[in-house]
């Protein structure tokens, strides 16, 4: 076990197993990253802090009753992925959707979920283009600016659903945006693996 694994296993309290099945992620992560660029090769020796601890801290923000998790543009399965690696072992009953429009990506998250036996579901086709996901929570991480993020949100989070989107040092420029044409209750919570960014927790989004 490396210093960066143990770290992660220390921070969020997961099993051997999970521990596991993050470790499988790396190594294909690894393989297929030669191929497609999932995600940039510079960030890949700090894949457990810059991606997978990145993505694990989100998991304990939704709601205890969360049945439908959806990840928009999930690229490499971030925050997707961890999050149903992490409910494999904490919340067995949660069911993820990733949403991936290239088809190089996706195939890369079929493989994954496949190999790891996530209960997960990978829809290659355009956030815009999906039927309504109706879904208890809704994530995405580095894909558009928060105006465009609670038009999708608008398209697929149930009425009382929750949405959580990762941001960086300028998240408040993003949320005065955002507020020139959407109400909405946010709380901001600090991020535990970028000092300079934050989590929004966004619920009741209306257009205005």
């Amino acid at each position: 076990m490396s210093n960066a694994s143990a770290q992660f296993q220390a921070d969020f309290d997961v099993s051997r197993e999970t521990l596991e099945h993050l470790q499988t992620l790396e190594v294909l992560l690894r393989k297929w990253n030669k191929a497609i660029n999932l995600v940039s090769a510079a960030t890949l020796s700090e894949v457990w802090t810059r991606h997978f601890a990145d993505s694990a801290q989100i998991f304990a923000l939704a709601p205890e009753n969360t049945l439908h998790w959806a990840d928009l543009g999930s690229g490499a399965g971030f925050p997707g992925l961890v999050i149903a690696i992490l409910a494999k072992e904490k919340q067995p009953d949660l069911a993820v959707t990733l949403v991936e429009s290239d088809h190089r990506k996706s195939a890369f998250l079929l493989t994954a979920v496949r190999e790891l036996g996530l209960k997960a579901d990978v829809i290659a086709e355009r956030i815009e283009e999906t039927e309504n996901l109706d879904c208890d929570v809704l994530s995405a991480r580095a894909l558009a600016p928060l105006s465009k993020l609670l038009e999708f949100s608008g398209r697929h989070l149930a009425d009382r659903g929750v949405a959580l989107f990762p941001k960086g040092a300028r998240w408040e420029e993003e949320v005065a945006s955002a507020r020139e044409n959407w109400s909405f209750d946010l709380q901001v919570l600090p991020s535990r693996s970028d000092p300079s960014g934050v989590i929004l927790k966004i619920s009741g989004a209306k257009r205005v």
